[in-house]
């Protein structure tokens, strides 16, 4: 039987709290382990049942949501956090993920796009809609000092597959435009996260990017 994806939940609305709680559990292979209705909640809620994906509403009483993710970066607990809110603020979005949301879902999204989001984020991969993956990437490539030197160091193979990602592919994605297996990219993709020192696929595609416009 495959390992069920371990949720929590923080959002301040008691109502959506419980109805999103029911909601996943209802879901094949999710169950919630634990939830909060403030940021100090959340993060305690965090070191005691250490779920697989944090779904996180950002604005909440006693640390809001920003300040959660924060604390969980500089701890080094870095939870695969999926963003469920109701602002409409690219910045709100841009600061996010800065501090470590890997996934986004607006609440008047259908419930299928919360599901996927939570299967992808737990599979150490990006779950941002097309428009806000460009919207985000776009603003942090443009505004990032990090250098992208280190793509250099990237065989061509690899070079592909970093922007392959930037382009917001998926592993499995990415096997079928090259023609090779997704072992093979997994392979690649473990060599590409020690050359350029990226942290994970978000990095990784803000390097990419800063290195196209740098090209452009």
């Amino acid at each position: 039987m495959a390992k069920k994806i371990r949720i929590g939940i923080a959002d301040d609305h008691s109502v959506l709290r419980q109805s999103l709680a029911a909601l996943l559990e209802s879901q094949k292979g999710m169950e919630i382990c634990g939830s909060a209705a403030n940021g100090s909640e959340a993060l305690d809620m965090v070191q005691k049942c250490h779920p697989d994906v944090l779904v996180l509403d950002l604005f909440m009483p006693e640390s809001d949501g920003f300040e959660v993710l924060r604390t969980l970066d500089r701890s080094g607990a870095r939870v695969a956090s999926v963003v469920l809110t109701g602002s409409e603020n690219q910045a709100d979005y841009v600061q996010a993920v800065r501090l470590g949301a890997r996934g986004l879902v607006l609440k008047g999204d259908d419930p299928e796009k919360l599901f996927n989001a939570i299967r992808t984020v737990a599979n150490g991969e990006l779950a941002f809609t097309d428009e806000i993956a460009q919207q985000v990437l776009g603003t942090m490539a443009q505004e990032s000092r990090q250098a992208a030197s280190s793509i250099h160091r990237l065989s061509d193979r690899e070079k592909q597959i970093a922007f392959l990602v930037a382009r917001g592919m998926k592993n499995r994605d990415i096997a079928g435009e090259l023609k090779i297996s997704e072992n093979t990219v997994k392979r690649h993709m473990q060599s590409i996260f020690t050359k350029t020192g990226a942290r994970d696929r978000l990095e990784l595609a803000v390097l990419a990017l800063t290195e196209l416009s740098q090209a452009a």
